[in-house]
C-alpha cells in the first residue's frame, strides 16, 4: 500500500514539471504567419498573353514585348511597375534572364528601340509585375510576379516605313511634276519663270561698263568647288563672261581657291567661244589671290580701289568679309549685283549692292540665264510642289482653327 506522503509528492513532481507540447514558442510561430499573410497581401497577380515580335518599320536591332497587364494593374493596385527579362537562346532553350527596361503601371508594352538586339539572334522574354511597399520595419521590400517565358524571336530591319506613306505620295508627286516640265521644255514649249531683277540687271552693269571703258570684277566667294553656292556662281560667271566677250569689255576674276580658279578659266573660255570672241580670252583675267578669308578680302580690296571697275559681281559663299568687299565697291561707285544663300551675310549685300539674289534665288539664276531644259523643268516642277504646299498650309489653318478636320494629319507620321 502506498504512502500517502509519496503520492503527495508525485503530485506535485507534476505539476511543476512543463508539458512537452509547450516546446514551440507561440510568439515564434505568430510571426511567421504574419509574414506569410504580408506577402500574400502585397504580391500582384501575373500578366497573361505575353507576347513578343520584331517592332515594325524600323531599321532593326529592336524588339516589341506587349502582354494583358496584371489584374492588380490599377489605380491603389499592387503593381507599380512591370520589369522586362531577356534570355538568348542556348540550345534553343532560354538561357539565363537578365532586366533590359521597365515601364511604370498601366503600360501593356515594350520596345527596345536604341538597337539593344543583335539582328537574326533568337531571344526569349519574360514581364515581372512588381509591388514595391514598406514593411513594419520600414524597409523598402519587394513582391513580384513572373509570367511564362515567351520567344524565340528575333528583330531585322525593314525596307520601308508605312507610317510615311505621305512623304512617299509627296515626293511622287513633286518627281512627276519636274519630270513633265523637263519634257515640257525639251519639246520647245516656255515656260514661264518669273523675272530675277538681279538677273535682269546683268546687261545692264556690262554694258556700263563697257560705256565707260572700265572692267567688270566677278568675285565667287571664298568657297571650294564642293559647295553649291559655287557651282551655282560658276553658271552665272558663264552668262557675265559671255556678255564681257560679246561687248568686248575685260572681266576680272580674282579667286582664293585653286579648284575655283581652273573651273573659272574653263567657264570664261567657253563663254569666249560662245560668243565667237576666243581670241579675247586669255589666262590672267582669273589669278589666284590668297586662301586667307580676310587677306583675300584686303586683296581684292586692294583691286577695286585701284582698278575702279564699274560693275562688280559677289556670288557665292561669303561669311565677315561680305561687309568689307560690298563697302568698297559701293564706295568707288560701282553697280553691284550680290547673291548668297548665307541668310546672315544678306542684311550686308542688301544694303551695300544695287541688286540682290536672295537665298535660292542664287541657284534659280543658273537656270533663269541658262535656259537649260533640266534646270528648267526642276525649277518649274519644285516651284509647283511649293504651290501645292503653301496652299496646304492656308487649308489646314482655316481647318485647324474653325476645328473643321484634323488636315495637319495628312503631314504627320503615321501611327
Amino acid at each position: 500500500m502506498t504512502c500517502p506522503s509519496t503520492l503527495l509528492a508525485l503530485l506535485l513532481v507534476c505539476l511543476t514539471s512543463t508539458p512537452a507540447f509547450a516546446l514551440t514558442e507561440p510568439d515564434s510561430l505568430d510571426t511567421a504567419a504574419a509574414g506569410d499573410n504580408f506577402a500574400l497581401d502585397h504580391t500582384p497577380a501575373g500578366v497573361s498573353a505575353v507576347s513578343a515580335a520584331d517592332t515594325d518599320n524600323d531599321a532593326g536591332g529592336s524588339i516589341t514585348v506587349t502582354w494583358a497587364p496584371s489584374p492588380d494593374d490599377r489605380a491603389g493596385g499592387k503593381v507599380r511597375l512591370y520589369r522586362i527579362l531577356r534570355a538568348e537562346a542556348d540550345d534553343i532553350q532560354p538561357g539565363d534572364f537578365h532586366e533590359v527596361g521597365d515601364v511604370p503601371a498601366g503600360r501593356n508594352s515594350y520596345s527596345n528601340r536604341d538597337g539593344n538586339t543583335v539582328d537574326g539572334t533568337p531571344y526569349f522574354y519574360k514581364v515581372v509585375a512588381v509591388n514595391k511597399v514598406y514593411d513594419e520595419s520600414g524597409a523598402l521590400v519587394e513582391f513580384a510576379a513572373a509570367s511564362d517565358c515567351t520567344g524565340p524571336v528575333t528583330s531585322a530591319a525593314q525596307w520601308f516605313d508605312s507610317r510615311r506613306i505621305n512623304t512617299l505620295v509627296g515626293m511622287i508627286l513633286l518627281s512627276f511634276f519636274i519630270l513633265f516640265y523637263i519634257v515640257q521644255a525639251k519639246a520647245g514649249k516656255k515656260l514661264f519663270i518669273r523675272k530675277i531683277a538681279g538677273m535682269e540687271a546683268v546687261d545692264e552693269a556690262v554694258g556700263r561698263a563697257t560705256e565707260m571703258g572700265k572692267k567688270v570684277f566677278y568675285i565667287a566667294g571664298i568657297g571650294d568647288m564642293d559647295n553649291m553656292m559655287t557651282i551655282a556662281a560658276m553658271t552665272i560667271l558663264g552668262r557675265v563672261a559671255e556678255l564681257s566677250a560679246q561687248y568686248e569689255t575685260y572681266l576680272d576674276a580674282p579667286v582664293c581657291r585653286s579648284m575655283v580658279m581652273v573651273t573659272a578659266r574653263e567657264v570664261i573660255k567657253e563663254a569666249h567661244s560662245r560668243a565667237g570672241r576666243p581670241d579675247l580670252y586669255s589666262d590672267d583675267q582669273v589669278h589666284y589671290l590668297t586662301d586667307d578669308q580676310f587677306g583675300y578680302a584686303a586683296g581684292v580690296d586692294g583691286l577695286f580701289v585701284r582698278e575702279k571697275p564699274a560693275a562688280v559681281f559677289f556670288m557665292g559663299q561669303f561669311y565677315a568679309e561680305s561687309l568689307i568687299l560690298a563697302e568698297t565697291g559701293n564706295s568707288i561707285g560701282a553697280i553691284q549685283i550680290a547673291g548668297t544663300a548665307e541668310s546672315s551675310q544678306l542684311p550686308f549685300f542688301v544694303a551695300a549692292c544695287d541688286y540682290t539674289l536672295i537665298g535660292e534665288e542664287l541657284f534659280a539664276a543658273s537656270a533663269y540665264l541658262s535656259r537649260e531644259p533640266k534646270l528648267l523643268g526642276s525649277l518649274k516642277g519644285q516651284d509647283i510642289g511649293k504651290a501645292i504646299v503653301l496652299a496646304a498650309l492656308l487649308i489646314g489653318v482655316i481647318l485647324e482653327t474653325f476645328n473643321l478636320w484634323k488636315f495637319s494629319d495628312f503631314f504627320s507620321v503615321i501611327d
